[in-house]
């Protein structure tokens, strides 16, 4: 039995994977929902960025989970790509669905050098916390109406700290069995660093043609690409 450990992107919680969950459940595998430090339900817990690995590794070790498929959206992948590093012959498999990357001495906002100056800004302006999206802006995502409401409303301010700390990176992500999901949507072509990464014969690209959110866009479809385990065609890249 594959046991997935599923962390969501920034102000996201648990929650996001209500959809997915049942999902992997309902075909006999593990599905373990992480909220991590500072969201959600555990708002007021400080955090940094190496609070959300440990939260991660923390739930794989806690659980004694063994056939780990590790899942990291968006933001997720900064910790997840380190956690997959920390938790040795436990991992099958990481997969990055439409996320960041992370790189060794380097942060978030190091890693997102368009949007730094306005992820800094909003920290600086809301209590050390990146303020979450308005409506408008999940616009154009594959999401209807009332998936923008649920997440604009759920949402919760991502503590700032953990998009700042740099990243400390264990075992290089290129000998990792690794899926990465580029959702169309958000951009054609995954950025330089997956790209260079995808070079890695234990890499490989599986393209949604969704956005950003496939969680809430597309989540049967997200739900069967993770039950395939990585056995989807390298896509050209």
């Amino acid at each position: 039995m594959t046991e997935f450990v599923l962390v969501a992107g920034a102000w996201l919680g648990a929650w996001a994977w209500d959809e997915v969950v049942p999902e992997l459940r309902a075909a006999g595998h593990g599905a373990h929902a992480v909220t991590l430090s500072g969201l959600a339900e555990r708002q007021g817990v400080e955090a940094g960025q190496r609070t959300h690995v440990a939260d991660v590794v923390d739930v794989i070790e806690g659980l004694d989970l063994r056939d780990v498929v590790l899942v990291g959206h968006s933001y997720a992948g900064i910790p997840v790509g380190q956690a997959a590093g920390l938790i040795g012959d436990r991992l099958a498999r990481v997969v990055f669905v439409d996320s960041n990357v992370p790189a060794d001495g380097e942060s978030f906002v190091s890693a997102w050098p368009d949007g730094r100056a306005m992820v800094e800004k909003s920290i600086a302006e809301n209590g050390g916390f990146w303020a979450p999206l308005g409506a408008a802006e999940f616009e154009g995502q594959g999401l209807d109406a009332e998936q923008i409401a649920r997440i604009v409303a759920d949402a919760t301010p991502h503590p700032g700290t953990t998009l700042t700390e740099p990243a400390e990176v264990a075992r290089p992500l290129g000998e990792l069995p690794t899926t990465y999901i580029k959702c169309l949507l958000d951009g054609e072509e995954p950025n330089a660093d997956v790209a260079a990464l995808l070079k890695s014969e234990r890499w490989q690209l599986v393209r949604m043609d969704t956005g950003h959110w496939p969680m809430f866009s597309q989540p049967r479809e997200l739900a069967r690409i993770l039950l395939d385990g990585g056995r989807q065609r390298r896509d050209a890249v």
